[in-house]
């Protein structure tokens, strides 16, 4: 078994569904808090670093291609002797 076959990972649609429903509820979560947080404490520095916080931890949870996203592989057909 080959190094590179430990980071042969995959994705299914489903997973690729998951991903991307991530990659829209999270940063705009918590762009809402930021904007909350920071407008009642009167900082825009506040409110930049919890939607900064929100995008790190979208691309922690989206870059990678974690197991999770992999429930529902594909099955392929077996191949066709002609």
């Amino acid at each position: 078994m080959a190094i590179a076959d430990y980071f042969e990972w995959t994705i299914d649609f489903e997973g690729q569904k998951l991903a991307e429903q991530l990659t829209h509820l999270i940063p705009t979560l918590f762009a809402v808090i930021g904007f909350v947080v920071g407008y009642s404490m009167q900082s825009l520095l506040v409110t930049l670093e919890i939607f900064g916080a929100g995008l790190v931890l979208t691309m922690l949870l989206v870059l990678p291609p974690w197991p999770m996203y992999n429930r529902h592989p594909l099955k392929w057909l077996p191949a066709s002797k002609q």
